[in-house]
């Protein structure tokens, strides 16, 4: 694998790794705040963020030792809505600055692993900003998120609160596979 899309799949696995945390915890927050539904959005999309890692990881399978890994890391909590704010501006800048410019590269590189476990992870956050757009808006006129059902797929990380769909739009696997939040 090449030194460049190493670098970067490591910067991105430190990245998915610690949103997963910190949606963990303003999770807790939205519970707390009386919010059970964006609640379970912020835990299931931080069980998204441990697929992308996951298939970050596994995309550099040969390469073994440690390294210092910089990523991005947003700091601090704040009301629910900041929280979603927050977790939307992270989302986009995943899906339009720094996942562009890793696929860019591995594409250069014939990394093909790399680019099909990037390309995964573009599309799921396209669908997590969003999400978490929706959850602000009723959060910020004091109501919850208004969704039954939180479905995650465990391929992917693609989240569907409908429950509409016969199988991923971005995968292709079978929505019975979903998890329930």
């Amino acid at each position: 694998m090449k030194d460049m899309t190493q670098a970067n799949l490591r910067s991105a696995y430190g990245g998915e790794s610690q949103a997963r945390n910190r949606y963990d915890i303003w999770g807790e927050c939205a519970g707390k705040d009386g919010f059970p539904n964006v609640e379970r959005l912020f835990h299931c999309t931080a069980d998204a963020e441990k697929i992308h890692a996951g298939l970050h990881f596994k995309a550099m399978k040969d390469v073994k030792g440690d390294f210092l890994v910089a990523s991005m890391a947003g700091f601090g909590i704040g009301t629910t809505s900041e929280n979603l704010e927050a977790a939307r501006g992270g989302e986009i800048f995943e899906y339009t600055e720094m996942y562009p410019a890793y696929i860019a590269v591995a594409e250069m590189q014939e990394e093909k692993e790399a680019v099909r476990a990037m390309r995964f992870a573009i599309e799921a956050e396209k669908v997590h900003a969003v999400l978490f757009g929706k959850a602000k808006e009723a959060v910020d006129q004091a109501k919850d998120l208004d969704a039954e059902k939180i479905l995650l797929c465990p391929v992917c990380g693609f989240i569907s609160i409908t429950g509409e769909e016969e199988k991923c739009p971005i995968c292709g696997a079978l929505s019975s596979k979903f998890v329930a939040y």
